[in-house]
């Protein structure tokens, strides 16, 4: 027997988005910075991080890869559904998808977002550009209803690739180094207050975090007899100077490890799903040449990706959620010391820092 998704007949991709030429680098940036008044020159330094790269964020295409996962996956599973995919700031946006799927004649689907964590910029805000997209449905279309699924840092699919991903990067290594590497698990920065605010309790992006790291530690720990130095550190900071984010960045804890006498490092990008701009600009273009600056040996693991357990989590929680609105009891998979999230945000979970707005099930608006 197939496994049951019902109340769904879709599932919905949810993403950032990323420019795919030259000509779209500052348009997408303005788009990522609307409200924010920062000024067109300052948007045009940021963009030659993508001009390094042909104008191009490798986001896009990875997502592709994604869905072309995710779509052979359900059909193997037997689950026939649509998989649909909207960003954030670029083509496919989300009300276009949107606008689609009510044409198709969805009625309900399960949203999967591409940011594990808690926070508004990694959840409530794509809970804003839900309900914005759903608003932005033309009259005479009924509009699909949505259902985000829960936050899956701690879902065995994605924690496990990054442990395998962790062991192979300090195979990586020089043999001479590799026993005493210390770890820097990397995540995008994000003001302090957004991090307060993050959760139904506040400080729950950090705290998320560093369960994932300390759950990687000690499995590596169980795999080599090994338990390696580590820190949470954070890339990609942006913003007004005055305004405080967390620290330390990436580079200047580098430069931290290289003076406490550590022999080498293996940068692990637990913040991140797949390998996109903060990944291949952040760490590798702008850290690995910090550390071939100091001397310090490095290495870069792995993200998730396409990575068969994190595509079938995808199904794993599509199935739990469509248990769960059934009525039937479910056991959610998880690891490390938090339990699985809830699937509806609680009010008041990562308010807006700017205005409140209206938000996809779950907020207090």
């Amino acid at each position: 027997m197939s496994p049951d998704p019902s109340p769904y007949d879709a599932v919905l991709l949810v993403s950032f988005g990323g420019p795919e030429k030259p000509e779209d680098v500052v348009p997408f940036l303005e788009n990522v910075t609307r409200g924010r008044g920062i000024p067109r020159e300052r948007l045009e330094q940021v963009g030659e991080h993508y001009h390094l790269f042909g104008g191009r964020s490798p986001i896009n295409d990875l997502n592709r890869e994604f869905l072309a996962a995710l779509r052979e996956d359900l059909a193997g599973a037997g689950i026939d559904l649509p998989v649909y995919w909207g960003n954030r700031n670029w083509d496919p946006y989300l009300t276009d998808t949107l606008q689609q799927m009510a044409a198709d004649g969805i009625a309900r689907a399960a949203c999967f977002v591409t940011s594990a964590y808690s926070s508004y910029s990694s959840c409530r805000q794509y809970r804003e550009n839900l309900f914005d997209a759903v608003e932005a449905v033309p009259p005479g279309q009924a509009a699909p209803r949505l259902d985000k699924l829960r936050h899956y840092f701690n879902h065995p699919g994605f924690v496990e690739p990054v442990v395998d991903a962790t062991l192979a990067a300090l195979a990586d290594l020089p043999e001479e180094v590799r026993e005493a590497a210390h770890l820097a698990f990397v995540t995008h920065s994000i003001p302090l207050s957004m991090n307060d605010g993050s959760g139904p309790d506040g400080g729950a992006y950090v705290e998320q975090h560093r369960s994932v790291a300390t759950e990687v530690v000690e499995r590596v720990r169980q795999e080599t007899g090994r338990r390696h130095s580590h820190a949470l550190v954070y890339c990609s900071r942006s913003g007004a100077p005055h305004i405080p984010w967390l620290e330390p960045d990436i580079n200047d804890h580098l430069e931290q490890v290289q003076s406490d006498g550590a022999p080498a490092v293996v940068m692990v990008p637990i913040g991140f799903v797949s390998d996109h701009m903060e990944v291949v600009y952040d760490l590798d273009t702008e850290a690995l040449a910090t550390a071939e600056k100091l001397g310090l040996p490095a290495a870069r693991a792995a993200t998730a990706g396409v990575d068969p357990r994190f595509v079938a989590a995808v199904r794993d929680l599509l199935l739990e959620r469509a248990a769960v609105e059934r009525g039937e009891e479910v056991v959610r998979a998880s690891v490390g010391s938090f339990p699985a999230c809830w699937d509806v945000c609680p009010a008041g979970c990562c308010p807006n820092p700017r205005a409140d707005r209206p938000a996809l099930a779950g907020s207090d608006s």
